[in-house]
Formats: structure tokens, C-alpha cells, sequence
């Protein structure tokens, strides 16, 4: 059974390796994981218009409210969202299937994990919860005590619905990206550790609009990438950071669940 510090010896070079040759060899290229983030977002503002402003409109809970308010509520935000990131998997699996008839689990290096291995993952993204958890309140006097992200925890519908997409959605469709994609075509060009810090920077970087691009909670959430993509380097396997991710999402939507009696006290709502 493979662990984290147990890779066989036909497998790619690990972290360690010396000289650190390139450990990965992606069909894809920048190129494709430029397009990605591309269609990433122009699908989401797409979906946002056709699908966000008319179900504001049918809703009379959303008549009278500006347009760009729109993203500032859960109950639209989730299911635009959760919509768009579903053509962008689709999207992901075409560039493969169409464009290098390639399969796509097996290309991205899904590989499904050993128990032990996905026991560690789980354990592993809950810990990783904790530590940033306790380092927030250490370094608290430098987060802003609002930050855009806590925002849409407006009532305990707007927060069931993010903890469903929290923990169900986002980590899939970010460690395909992230993990799946960009890692793979950053460790072949720069070698693995600049592959897992760059990935990490990149991965911090998308989350900063929702951190009010407050300094702390960036290096934290650059923190969880380098773990995340560091899992991803040594396991060779999507599906194992998924888990993590997965994990790491639920013990702090957990943490504010008790925080907050059950989601009915969300004015002590803080998510990092």
C-alpha cells in the first residue's frame, strides 16, 4: 500500500528526488489551462445573466434589488455557481477527450486512494482546518473583522447552501483545476517545488476578492494550497486533495455551525 512517504520505485520522481527532474508529463500545455480559466470565467458572468437576473426577477424576495447585489446573496450565488462550475468540468473533459483523446480521470491523475490514504486525507484536511483556525485568532488584530465571504452568511438557508457547495462542489472543481491541471504544467516547466508554491500562489490569488485581499488570510489560504498540492505531488492523486479539501471546507463550516447555535447566531460568523 502506498503512503505519503512511501512512493514505489517505478514511480515519478518525488519532492526529494535529486536535482528534482520533472516528475510530471501532462498531455495539456499553458495554453489549456489559460482556456480553462478563461471559459471559467466567462461562463460564470454568462450564467450570472441568464440565469441569476432572471431568477431574481421571478423571486419576489429579489425584486428591487440592484443587479450587482445579486452576488451577494447565497441563495443566487450557490446555484449560479454550482452551474457554471458544472460546464466547466465538462469543458475540462473535453479539452482531453476532443483535443488529445485522452481519458480524463486517468490524465489527471485522479487515482482513487488506498482507505489508509484517504483516512489520512480526511484527518489531514481537518487538522489543516484547525491550525488556521487557531492562527486567525492569534493574528486577529490584523484580519478585518469583516471580510466579503462572510457577507453572504446573511441566515441559516444562505449558510446550509455554502456549506453544500463548500464541501461538495468547490473542492472538486478547484483541485481539478488547480491540482488536476495547473500543478502538473508548473512542475514539468519549473520543477516540483516551485510547481507546489507557484500553484499554492495562484490558488491563494483566486480566493483574495472573498479575503478583502487582507494579507494574513491570504497566507493562510496560501498555507492549505502548498499542503494541498504538496499531497497532490507526493500521492500522484486528484482525488486524494479532494478529500483533504473536502475536509479541510467541512471542519470549518462545523466550527461555525457550533459557533453560531446552529447557524441561528450568524452575526459571529467568521470564515477564513
Amino acid at each position: 500500500m502506498q503512503s505519503l512517504n512511501s512512493i514505489p520505485p517505478n514511480a515519478p520522481d518525488s519532492l526529494e528526488s535529486p536535482g528534482l527532474r520533472h516528475a510530471e508529463d501532462p498531455v495539456w500545455n499553458f495554453f489549456d489551462v489559460a482556456m480553462i480559466a478563461v471559459f471559467t470565467l466567462i461562463t460564470s458572468l454568462i450564467v450570472l445573466v441568464g440565469l441569476a437576473i432572471p431568477l431574481a426577477i421571478a423571486s419576489h424576495h429579489f425584486r428591487g434589488i440592484a443587479p450587482d447585489k445579486l452576488t451577494e446573496n447565497a441563495v443566487i450565488v450557490v446555484p449560479v455557481q454550482t452551474a457554471a462550475y458544472l460546464l466547466v468540468v465538462g469543458f475540462m473533459m473535453q479539452i482531453l477527450r476532443v483535443k488529445y483523446h485522452a481519458d480524463f480521470a486517468k490524465a489527471i491523475g485522479w487515482n482513487r486512494p488506498a482507505l489508509r490514504t484517504a483516512l489520512f486525507a480526511v484527518a489531514g484536511g481537518g487538522l489543516l482546518a484547525l491550525v488556521s483556525e487557531i492562527v486567525s485568532m492569534l493574528l486577529q488584530k490584523w484580519i478585518p473583522k469583516s471580510l466579503p465571504i462572510d457577507e453572504l452568511f446573511r441566515d441559516a438557508q444562505s449558510a446550509y447552501l455554502l456549506s453544500f457547495f463548500g464541501i461538495l462542489v468547490a473542492p472538486v472543481v478547484e483541485e481539478l483545476f488547480f491540482r488536476g491541471f495547473l500543478y502538473p504544467v508548473l512542475a514539468r516547466a519549473t520543477g516540483a517545488i516551485a510547481g507546489v508554491l507557484l500553484t499554492a500562489a495562484a490558488f491563494a490569488v483566486v480566493h483574495q476578492g472573498q479575503l478583502a485581499h487582507a494579507w494574513i488570510p491570504l497566507l493562510l489560504i496560501f498555507g492549505v494550497g502548498v499542503a494541498l498540492t504538496t499531497v497532490r505531488a507526493k500521492t500522484k492523486s486528484v482525488a486524494t486533495t479532494v478529500l483533504m479539501h473536502a475536509s479541510y471546507n467541512a471542519t470549518i463550516f462545523i466550527l461555525v455551525f457550533i459557533s453560531t447555535q446552529g447557524f441561528h447566531h450568524l452575526e459571529h460568523a467568521a470564515v477564513r
